[in-house]
């Protein structure tokens, strides 16, 4: 059976620190076609043992520049809730919103922590502020946290607010050579990369963990073992269609979608 994508690559997040800080949570594992088994990705050679998520960024940035349709799950939200967007007279885009997001959480730039934004040290986090009882559809339907649900376990808060501006800085770099899945469409043109939304606590029963791996390590491996195995028995389409009323559907293409999160 054809595949859309010839590579997948799952990204377990962290949005701890700074966006130069080497980050043992941050990992990132990548299959092909032809091997099952992925494996993990590591940084070039330097004094930094882990990723950065600039160094990330910029690695990701030089992978989908090449000519080899490539799918990338990564585990933090790509947006937020539509009370979000009504609440601050937002424009329902999500390339505005970036742009507006990453003015007020400069959270990619030098030395930014989250924890300086949401203090006050930095950029304007206080005008852009959203509620923990504000979840997205999608959030809803999979019982994800909310964007907003900052010092608890389980929180993909600071790993969202940290990771949102790198999406920007992707798309900068890479414009119509990438699709982000489904703000560009719910339909990938043939032989396009894409970055779509991934949960691993979806997914994380069907692949075992191997012997010594961490829960990140084995967050990152789900994602990209799962992407490549839903390609190759042809289920993958149908997962980027989720089945959606036309008001759903409207939402979901501000407040993006996760990745096998289905009318159910």
């Amino acid at each position: 059976m054809s595949t859309t994508f010839r590579r997948y690559v799952g990204i377990d997040y962290s949005g701890a620190q700074t966006p130069s800080d080497s980050l043992k949570g941050l990992r990132a594992y990548m299959a092909d076609h032809e091997h099952a088994e992925p494996a993990e990705v590591f940084p070039p050679p330097s004094p930094r043992k882990y990723w950065t998520r600039r160094g990330l960024a910029m690695w990701l940035a030089d992978l989908l520049r090449e000519d080899i349709p490539t799918i990338v799950g990564i585990d933090h939200s790509f947006s937020f809730p539509l009370r979000y967007f009504e609440a601050h007279q937002l424009e329902l885009d999500w390339y505005v919103f970036l742009e507006d997001f990453q003015k007020h959480w400069p959270t990619d730039e030098p030395y930014v922590y989250v924890d300086f934004v949401r203090d006050g040290l930095a950029g304007n986090g206080s005008a852009r502020q959203g509620s923990a009882k504000w979840r997205r559809i999608s959030e809803q339907r999979c019982k994800a946290k909310s964007v907003f649900h900052f010092d608890v376990q389980g929180s993909v808060a600071k790993s969202t607010h940290s990771g949102l501006p790198w999406l920007l800085y992707l798309h900068r770099q890479l414009g119509d050579r990438v699709h982000f899945w489904p703000f560009d469409g719910w339909d990938i043109p043939s032989g396009r990369s894409a970055i779509v939304e991934a949960y691993p606590s979806m997914w994380r029963h069907a692949f075992a963990a191997q012997e010594g791996m961490t829960n990140d390590q084995h967050d990152a491996y789900t994602v990209a073992a799962w992407l490549r195995r839903a390609d190759q028995e042809g289920r993958l389409q149908a997962v980027l269609h989720p089945r959606l009323d036309p008001a759903t559907q409207a939402v979901a293409e501000v407040e993006g979608w996760i990745l096998g999160v289905d009318s159910d």
